[in-house]
């Protein structure tokens, strides 16, 4: 993971933090963790705590609802965008992105893929 993004996912924010960042009630927050739309973590005394990565998530849902969408909606929407990132790939697949990374790595070229000019 890059750094950007470790830092992104850091939570450190408390509720009150939170609140007036998003404009959004410490209800609604904690709805939309019931509806399973923000996942924060918890400190030693279970007090939740947010990254940017969950605000960013709460704005997003807040432009959703202003729009018309329904939590449903919201909800099919994530569910979708998490199956496009689990995509597996084959096993074949695999394999030939691990020799192009290996190859590109080493600066070799393996002689079943010669250097052709283009024309």
């Amino acid at each position: 993971m890059k750094e950007k993004e470790l830092r992104r996912s850091l939570a450190v924010f408390p509720m009150g933090s939170v609140m007036k960042l998003t404009d959004l009630t410490a209800r609604q927050i904690r709805y939309y963790e019931d509806q399973g739309l923000i996942l924060p973590e918890r400190n030693e005394g279970n007090r939740r705590l947010y990254s940017l990565n969950d605000m960013d998530r709460l704005l997003e849902i807040k432009d959703f609802l202003s729009e018309g969408f329904l939590i449903a909606d919201i909800k099919r929407e994530y569910a979708k965008r998490e199956a496009n990132k689990k995509k597996s790939l084959s096993d074949s697949e695999v394999r030939r992105l691990l020799r192009a990374e290996l190859s590109h790595q080493s600066g070799f070229t393996t002689s079943s893929h010669p250097f052709r000019p283009l024309h």
